[in-house]
């Protein structure tokens, strides 16, 4: 439409003639939208509000004396307000190519000065540091002609022939060419290592390789010969197996004529023994039994002879006493001590008499009941054994002498 100007988006449209702009401004600062212009009394120009590029390269001395070159790049651009339009209008909108040159020198100043309070390896270790600073001392004049830096970056820093930062970088050098040596010597003994370790793999696989098909003809050659064994041995056990037969049925055989041997001579004549023995032993327990009894029967003889013979015994003893002169001092009492003196008498040669005369089957020659009778008077001594020697004792406390005088019993 005629009369209707718009700016670009990155432009600002400065409209001169008519009424004042902001703040007393010669000129209207339009952006984002169109506006009418009278063609006659109104006059527009545009200012460009993109980014711009400065390029510095100065040669800055720093607080140790050493001259460095610095190279940097700064990004800029006109503000957005309109107080920056106006401002960057008033001072580059008939020669806007001025904003990259007065922009490079204000920075070469700022880096000159930044630069000489800092040591050579403060500039090179704190790169960022420097444009921070750099960036701080010129926002404030930038901000005065109306741009806005959005980044300031340091390219390059150069001693020149002086060899400052080379020496200063020797010692990691000399520790980075070390390490990489040792990297390299690591990555060359690792690679000879794989490659023995191939070599090893390789062997053990040949070895292994070669043990199989060892065992597999080692197997084969088995085989062929079981196979040319199996006929011969196939034979010698058919053979085995007959005489293993043979054998048996010599062993049966043999066993059946012990058998029949036992059977017909050794039980018999086992059987013939044992009853001889058997007879044997009864013949000698009958004798034994017979031979006991005969001994029982003769020692219940004997002494039923010798019981028979007691009251001769006490007669004979008392015949001693007729004679003598006893005088009884003690009465009835007197006359018991007597009688029981004569029968004690009596059973001591009872016992006398059986001690010395023993079991009559001994004899051998002697019948039952046939023994001749017993001489008691020669245990108890002849009747004219009382007229002999003075003083002879009789048994009982009796006394055998006629003339001497009475006997006492006590």
């Amino acid at each position: 439409m005629f009369g209707y100007r718009v700016p670009a988006p990155d432009e600002a449209m400065l409209i001169s003639g008519g009424r004042r702009g902001l703040g007393g401004a010669p000129f209207r600062v339009v952006t984002g939208h169109g506006k009418f212009v009278l063609p006659v009394f109104r006059k527009t120009r545009f200012l460009t509000l993109s980014m711009c590029e400065a390029e510095v390269a100065e040669t800055c001395v720093t607080r140790q004396g050493i001259a460095l070159t610095v190279r940097a790049v700064i990004a800029f651009k006109v503000g957005n307000d309109t107080e920056s339009i106006v401002n960057a209008g008033q001072r580059f909108l008939s020669d806007q190519d001025q904003m990259s040159l007065l922009t490079g020198r204000i920075f070469s100043g700022h880096l000159r000065s930044i630069i000489g309070s800092m040591t050579v390896e403060e500039i090179v270790t704190e790169r960022q540091k420097l444009a921070t600073e750099v960036l701080d001392t010129s926002k404030s004049e930038m901000a005065k002609i109306g741009l806005h830096v959005d980044s300031l970056q340091i390219q390059s820093i150069d001693d020149g022939e002086t060899g400052y930062i080379d020496a200063m970088s020797a010692p990691h050098k000399a520790a980075i060419q070390r390490q990489a040596q040792i990297a390299q010597a690591q990555a060359t003994q690792a690679s000879a290592e794989a490659e023995q370790e191939a070599a090893r793999n390789q062997a053990e696989y040949a070895r292994q390789t070669a043990i199989v098909q060892a065992q597999y003809s080692a197997e084969i050659e088995q085989a062929q010969a079981r196979a040319a064994q199996a006929g011969p041995l196939a034979e010698a056990h058919a053979q085995q197996e007959v005489l293993d037969a043979r054998t048996e049925l010599a062993e049966r055989a043999a066993q059946l004529r012990q058998q029949q041997l036992v059977a017909e001579v050794i039980k018999p004549a086992e059987a013939d023994a044992e009853r001889i023995r058997v007879l044997a032993l009864a013949e000698a327990e009958r004798m034994k039994i017979q031979a006991e009894a005969a001994a029982s029967y003769d020692r219940v003889a004997l002494d039923r002879m010798l019981i028979d013979q007691l009251p001769l015994i006490v007669k004979e003893a008392a015949t001693g006493l007729s004679g003598a002169n006893v005088n009884v001092l003690n009465g009835a009492d007197g006359l018991g001590e007597i009688a029981a003196g004569l029968v004690g008498q009596g059973l001591t040669i009872l016992d006398s008499v059986r001690n010395n005369l023993g079991a009559p089957s001994a004899q051998g020659g002697q019948g039952q009941g046939g023994s001749e009778p017993v001489d008691i008077k020669r245990y108890l001594g002849a009747p004219a054994g009382r007229g002999q020697a003075d003083g002879g004792g009789g048994s009982g406390g009796s006394s055998s002498s006629k003339g001497d005088g009475p006997v006492e019993i006590q």
